[in-house]
């Protein structure tokens, strides 16, 4: 394997660092994948603790024969500066740098250009088809740990499974806090663009309006319309996402389509490595255990994309 350093964005306001890791081997042009990160700010790595889910993909990848191209993401390098804007959107935290991303893979004469495509983990899963639909065009779409569901469902069901782990005093206290947040989630689609950009939600920064458009692009929609191959991979052991109303979600979504494939991995956690503690209040924790990301999860992204 080799890497090369990569400027995202070189000509833009919010230059990025990246890394192309490219086969050792090659003979003629090789098919490319980009990485899309997870929730809030993370390096090129996506290093949490002393786990690097990034790191371990792109070497697990290269070694197999595709290039992958990976990047610190914006508000990992620009948080500050974009904190303040109350015209936040997923489109400048995260789309419009893959695209730009995608602009490099098809620049490079070494990459299959039929060949391209976006793993999505989490967060990053929930956009891809939006990213693809938004000028991405990808020969296929990697969901891993994703979900078809809003954003502010799943913080709101996370809360509600801590809330259940708490003593009654505890409970009691948080359950107040839990209920307020709900209400402001349920007034969000009642907001003008003007209001919700003027709305807090979470702290002092992120307001209404971030939820607000997000929401307005569900990923189901965007899914609804696809007709590539799809491969949708999820942890048993996953804490941070919920097989029932996730994993099996893409599956109900996506009953009818052609080229889907469906992954479920038996006792790995959100980062697709060993579980350990199983639990969500656990999760830094479980972090701080240097592991890697498990060798079937490695063949099986390999074994897809050079199906394709």
């Amino acid at each position: 394997m080799a890497e090369e350093k990569r400027v995202i964005g070189a000509e833009t306001k919010h230059p990025l660092n990246g890394i192309l890791s490219l086969p050792d081997e090659r003979e003629g042009v090789v098919p490319a994948v980009v990485l899309v990160h997870g929730s809030g700010p993370s390096n090129m790595d996506a290093k949490v603790g002393n786990v690097a889910f990034f790191k371990d993909l792109a070497e697990g990848l290269s070694v197999n024969g595709i290039a992958v191209l990976r990047y610190d993401k914006r508000t990992y390098i620009y948080g500050k500066e974009m904190k303040s804007d109350p015209s936040l959107t997923v489109k400048e935290e995260t789309i419009e740098d893959t695209l730009l991303a995608v602009n490099l893979l098809r620049q490079d004469p070494r990459i299959d250009q039929n060949k391209i495509f976006i793993i999505g983990h989490s967060f990053g899963g929930m956009l891809a088809p939006r990213i693809d639909a938004e000028g991405g065009n990808f020969a296929g779409i990697i969901i891993m740990a994703g979900s078809p569901r809003k954003l502010e469902e799943i913080m709101m069901d996370q809360n509600n499974e801590v809330l259940k782990s708490l003593n009654r005093l505890l409970r009691k206290i948080a359950d107040k806090q839990v209920a307020a947040l709900a209400s402001k989630f349920d007034n969000i689609y009642h907001l003008t663009d003007e209001e919700a950009k003027s709305t807090p939600v979470l702290g002092k920064y992120l307001r209404a309006y971030y939820f607000k458009e997000m929401g307005e692009h569900p990923s189901a929609n965007y899914l609804k319309d696809i007709d590539k191959p799809l491969l949708i991979m999820q942890g048993e052991k996953d804490v941070q996402a919920s097989i029932e109303k996730d994993f099996y979600g893409y599956k109900n979504i996506l009953s009818e389509h052609p080229n889907k494939t469906f992954k479920l991995y038996p006792n790995l956690n959100h980062v697709f490595m060993t579980s350990i503690y199983g639990d969500i209040r656990k999760v830094r924790k479980e972090f701080k255990v240097s592991q890697n990301v498990e060798k079937q999860v490695i063949k099986d992204i390999t074994d897809w994309i050079l199906a394709i």
